[in-house]
């Protein structure tokens, strides 16, 4: 069994791993910053969703698998609010946004 919580908390690894990587190329190639926000928060919650579970197939305990429901509610929350803010930071700092952004009222 425990070669079975292994291989899931690799498996965890991997993802994590996998998102990660996706939201660093997504920040590196993507046009605008609100594209690169977008990139990086949504890799960040994902990817620490897959750390966090992968501690608590490996570990296994019932206290490692609280406080990984913890962190994991608190980025559920913390993540979009802070991605808010900074976009909102953007926007009032008239940062150029990407050409091929529509903006307002398009009919």
């Amino acid at each position: 069994m425990n070669t079975f919580f292994d291989t899931l908390a690799a498996l965890f690894l991997l993802g994590g791993l996998f998102s990660f990587v996706v939201g660093a190329l997504g920040v590196v190639r993507l046009p605008d910053v609100y594209h690169r926000l977008h990139a990086a928060s949504k890799s960040s919650t994902v990817g620490m969703m897959g750390l966090l579970l992968a501690a608590t197939c490996h570990l296994g305990t019932t206290e490692v698998g609280v406080k990984a429901l913890m962190v994991m509610v608190f980025l559920f929350v913390a993540n979009p609010v802070g991605s808010h803010l900074l976009a909102k930071a953007a926007l009032k700092a008239k940062t150029p946004v990407w050409e091929g952004t529509l903006e307002g009222d398009q009919e």
